[in-house]
């Protein structure tokens, strides 16, 4: 072979070789990405901070993608399917885990951190979604605008003519307190009384938002003194306005119990920062997101401060057998759409 013939051979393989070398770089050097709900990511959300830290710890880069609610979220996920660009999904809670589940998007990991969170709190038995936060879904009263002696005793009480224009409610085919609002209807008036509750509250209905933050944004411009949320929304007003204006109302047969989950993408190429993601999320950044997120952390060392004492806490918790849920969810939502279209 002549030195000539030698040199090309040698000059064709390296333009082989170095788009293939070009390529495993750029794969190395992407950002992690996470999807997320809105309220996670946003200014006001624990998303910012968390990633911040994250990265000034371990020199990797993560990109935060919001998506909507949880359930929008979701259903981005599962359309994009083996495709998704995303390496972690978080805020996917245990009422809607059975619809991602079902699929093969996401894979098994067993964080060390999970020694440090109750058993309570574990709600997928193959570890794919890991809790991360919880609490329970309540209304919200704006105490300077509706007398306590029209404060609502009950979720029966809410049906009453007298709450008119009163209340902003969230859509359950797209938000997750949308939706916990709807099963907490379900456990409370069974299958034969929840619908004509939703029926008579239509009409006591200001507005039936998408999503929580445009819901509870409605309410702390005044439009309406009542909005389903969390038990812990009133903490974000204590910690950041110094003001108790704002109150959980809690009811006597119980409140509705939701856990928020994380995951990762089984068609991750970044299976190594991706766990360790995960494993910050439930250890180190865990006061971050509670205070942020107003919810209780998942891992029980987490200290928090004296802001939470202000969260009322039920003396019942409500949830919805996983099999049922499972079973008559999408049935649900039907019923629920075509009452509220009416």
């Amino acid at each position: 072979m002549t030195l000539h013939r030698t040199v090309w051979i040698v000059v064709a393989i390296t333009l082989l070789l170095n788009p293939l070398a070009a390529a495993g770089n750029r794969e190395k050097d992407s950002p992690l990405v996470v999807y997320a709900y809105d309220t996670f990511v946003g200014d006001w959300g624990p998303g910012p901070s968390v990633v911040t830290a994250y990265e000034a710890a371990y020199g990797t880069k993560v990109r935060l993608v919001g998506s909507g609610d949880a359930v929008s979220m979701m259903n981005r996920l599962i359309s994009e399917g083996a495709s998704t660009p995303a390496d972690v999904v978080l805020g996917i809670s245990d009422d809607m885990a059975s619809q991602i589940l079902k699929t093969d998007l996401l894979r098994p990991y067993k964080s060390p951190n999970l020694a440090h969170i109750p058993a309570f709190l574990h709600f997928d038995e193959h570890d794919r979604l890991l809790p991360f936060d919880y609490g329970n879904f309540a209304f919200i009263v704006d105490s300077e605008r509706l007398d306590k002696s029209l404060w609502p005793a009950s979720l029966a009480d809410l049906a009453s003519p007298r709450y008119k224009g009163k209340l902003i409610l969230i859509d359950p085919r797209t938000s997750a307190v949308g939706l916990g609002l709807m099963l907490w209807t379900i456990e409370e008036f069974g299958e034969d009384g929840w619908l004509v509750w939703w029926q008579q509250v239509k009409a006591n209905a200001l507005t039936i938002t998408d999503g929580w933050s445009s819901a509870y944004g409605l309410f702390t411009e005044g439009e309406a003194p009542l909005v389903i949320s969390y038990t812990t929304s009133v903490v974000y007003h204590v910690l950041s306005e110094h003001t108790t204006r704002y109150q959980a109302l809690l009811f006597p047969s119980g409140h509705q119990a939701t856990i928020e989950g994380v995951g990762i993408l089984a068609s991750s190429k970044k299976g190594k920062e991706a766990e360790r993601f995960v494993d910050f999320l439930l250890s180190e950044a865990q006061e971050q997101i509670a205070v942020a997120n107003s919810m209780y952390p998942a891992n029980e060392a987490t200290v928090l401060p004296d802001a939470f004492d202000w969260a009322p806490k039920p003396k019942r918790s409500t949830t919805v057998d996983r099999a049922r849920l499972e079973k008559n969810l999408e049935r649900w939502l039907t019923e629920w759409t075509e009452v509220m279209s009416r």
